[in-house]
């Protein structure tokens, strides 16, 4: 039942996001600016999930990305927009919870 929610959510394995990290990946945080302003990963880009692919040009294909939201899915969509325009993309889930991964 798990490997059905993670192939919802677009990704059959956990990826390691620390590692992710560690290799330059890209942190886009695709919520609301005024829910970014109460809380965000360090470094983290806002760009909220309706106007995600106006703003693609933001973001280096060369790096992966880590989606983030308040619940996992917006950054579902997010993951799943990105990666129709050639990115290499991990859904984050969370900004809370990923941010407690990166720090592991």
């Amino acid at each position: 039942m798990l490997d059905v929610f993670k192939n919802l959510f677009g990704q059959a394995t956990a990826p390691d996001h620390a590692d992710l990290k560690k290799r330059g990946a890209q942190i886009v945080d695709v919520r609301s600016p005024e829910e970014f302003s109460r809380g965000h990963i360090p470094g983290a880009l806002n760009l909220p999930l309706q106007t995600l692919e106006r703003h693609l040009a933001r973001l280096n294909k060369d790096r992966p990305v880590i989606t983030c939201c308040a619940s996992g899915v917006r950054s579902s969509a997010a993951r799943s927009l990105l990666a129709r325009h050639g990115f290499d993309v991990s859904n984050g889930g969370s900004w809370t919870s990923l941010a407690r991964r990166l720090q592991a």
